[in-house]
């Protein structure tokens, strides 16, 4: 694939797995809504500021995030490997901001628990028909 079909790929998906690691050096993952925004190799995705994730970022970037799909006869997926930011400033926020959103943040955009995630993917490898390959992005 290239960084082109990975990118639409990732775009198809509505789900992400996205890893933290804990103060124990351990790997967390979570499914989270697929980003709501893409912009070259950043990320975007929502979530509340007191969670556990947002700690985890704040104490260590390193990040992964992993889209997959699976098929009747294949599978494919995407794991995109760089750094993890916690955004809390009111331009970031009101850009992600969707209207349903007052379900998690009865606030709304100026809510202190709603933050905005952004990931920025260094390394990319993707399995796909069997085999595995880096992509460059």
């Amino acid at each position: 694939m290239t960084k082109e079909q990975v990118f639409e790929f990732i775009k198809e998906q509505k789900t992400a797995m996205i890893s933290s690691v804990d103060e124990d050096g351990f790997p967390n993952t979570k499914a989270m809504l697929a980003p709501r925004k893409i912009d070259g190799n950043d990320f975007y995705f929502t979530t509340n500021t007191s969670s556990m994730r947002v700690a985890q970022y704040n104490g260590n970037e390193k990040a992964c995030i992993y889209f997959y799909k699976r098929g009747r006869f294949g599978y494919t997926g995407v794991m995109l490997v760089g750094v993890m930011r916690v955004l809390t400033d009111q331009d970031s926020k009101n850009e992600i901001w969707r209207m349903g959103d007052t379900v998690f943040y009865k606030k709304g955009k100026t809510d202190p628990d709603y933050c905005v995630l952004r990931f920025t993917a260094q390394k990319c490898r993707v399995y796909k028909d069997l085999k595995t390959s880096w992509i460059d992005i």
